[in-house]
């Protein structure tokens, strides 16, 4: 996390923003261009074969490349990609979403060149960034086809089953590209991950104790506003990676805090 700092102290200020918004309109002009004839999806996907041989201007047009699906479904899919982006980019700031999706984006690169004959989708690329928003805002509902109601940690859930199941039965292709793509994820998320679920076990182990007529004290503490897991049992405290330490925050301001520097 300090290198990520130091990066973008130094190149931030280049870093483009709302570059959603900008694969969204691509892959939207893709998308018209695709359904009128005009060109075919061979021409633009990714694969290490072809760009061995010279048509290395696949590396520019591969991000584009669009959900082929019926309207209603791409559609869907473009207003989470910008819902969850935005939401990225606004939280992190355009530096490091940039680098988020750049990492996919290299990562998906090298493994084609595990698997040159085989075409590569960006579809992981995407998934990576709704598993990023589904771990910073678990609770966030989502309107599933704009009717049902879900918490979209239950969806994410899911995914990781689902990316189990490829683990488990898929091909070598699928394996490396969904691999690559959880990759950047756990680049950005693994220290979170790693005190999250240390901080969680030994909550239960708390909590068990107190059920047994221990300790009848409190074990997470929101550093801001000080409320604890005992006087608001029903508060999500989260551990903040950047902050030089364990410090804990509530769900009100484990995005909006001054990091604890030592």
């Amino acid at each position: 996390m300090k290198l990520l700092g130091w990066l973008e102290k130094r190149l931030g200020r280049y870093a483009p923003h709302n570059v959603t918004l900008y694969l969204i309109a691509g892959q939207s002009l893709f998308y018209v261009l695709y359904m009128m004839g005009r060109i075919d999806r061979s021409q633009t996907w990714l694969s290490a074969d072809l760009l061995l041989r010279g048509e290395w201007w696949r590396l520019a047009t591969f991000p584009f490349d669009p959900p082929l699906s019926n309207p209603l479904f791409a559609f869907f899919a473009w207003y989470l990609f910008y819902l969850m982006g935005s939401a990225l980019e606004e939280l992190w700031g355009a530096f490091r979403y940039n680098l988020f999706l750049v990492i996919g984006y290299l990562l998906t690169v090298a493994v084609s060149f595990l698997t040159p004959e085989l075409p590569v989708s960006n579809a992981f690329i995407g998934a990576s960034v709704f598993l990023a928003f589904a771990w910073l805002f678990p609770d966030f509902q989502l309107l599933l086809f704009f009717v049902l109601p879900v918490r979209i940690k239950w969806l994410a859930l899911l995914t990781w089953i689902g990316y189990l199941f490829i683990l488990i039965f898929s091909g070598w292709q699928s394996r490396l590209l969904m691999l690559a793509s959880v990759g950047n994820f756990l680049l950005f998320f693994a220290r979170d991950i790693v005190v999250t679920l240390r901080y969680r076990g030994r909550r239960m182990a708390v909590k068990a104790s107190r059920t047994a007529g221990g300790d009848a004290g409190y074990y997470h503490r929101c550093t801001v506003c000080g409320i604890t897991d005992r006087s608001h049992p029903d508060m999500d405290f989260r551990y903040c990676p950047e902050c030089d330490g364990q410090f804990g925050y509530c769900r009100d301001h484990i995005f909006n805090h001054n990091h604890v520097k030592r």
